[in-house]
């Protein structure tokens, strides 16, 4: 297997998964669940059909990750895919895994009849924003000039 192959994450991969995004989290000061911890709920969400989790690299040690989840959507016959995480170890970043993983999500989701993919980045990622960008990815509605805005509320 190269840095670039991508493959859906089984139960077997869900500590790989956990650690994946706990490495993300540290990497960008985001407070969260231990690597334990989110391995145990990666075991849970693994085992639905509106989830994909897509690992790059090696099934042992693989070196990035997407997770994404599909919802219903009265707009489409098909679901609604949300890049939830995509994420590559930072010593591997520049390689075309990003890329990839983002091309496998889209196919993959394309696959279970999903017709539009969100995602959600922060205004002051401009590395991340250019890449989803680069993928055709857009913050402004088509046929509008203004951009599209996410809100948040914990609960």
């Amino acid at each position: 297997m190269t840095a670039t192959d991508v493959f859906l994450a089984s139960a077997e991969q869900a500590g790989a998964a956990g650690r994946l995004l706990y490495d993300f989290n540290t990497e960008f000061g985001t407070p969260g669940p231990t690597a334990q911890e989110l391995a145990a709920r990666f075991r849970v969400l693994l085992a639905r059909d509106d989830v994909l989790v897509l690992l790059s690299g090696d099934s042992g040690t693989p070196t990035g990750f997407a997770f994404l989840t599909l919802r219903p959507t009265p707009y489409y016959d098909g679901a609604l895919a949300q890049l939830e995480e995509l994420y590559v170890q930072p010593r591997l970043r520049g390689r075309g895994i990003g890329s990839a993983l983002l091309t496998t999500a889209i196919l993959r989701v394309r696959e279970r009849d999903a017709a539009e993919v969100h995602i959600n980045v922060d205004e002051v990622d401009v590395d991340a924003r250019r890449f989803y960008e680069r993928h055709g990815f857009t913050n402004v509605q088509p046929g509008q000039d203004y951009r599209m805005l996410c809100y948040l509320r914990e609960l």
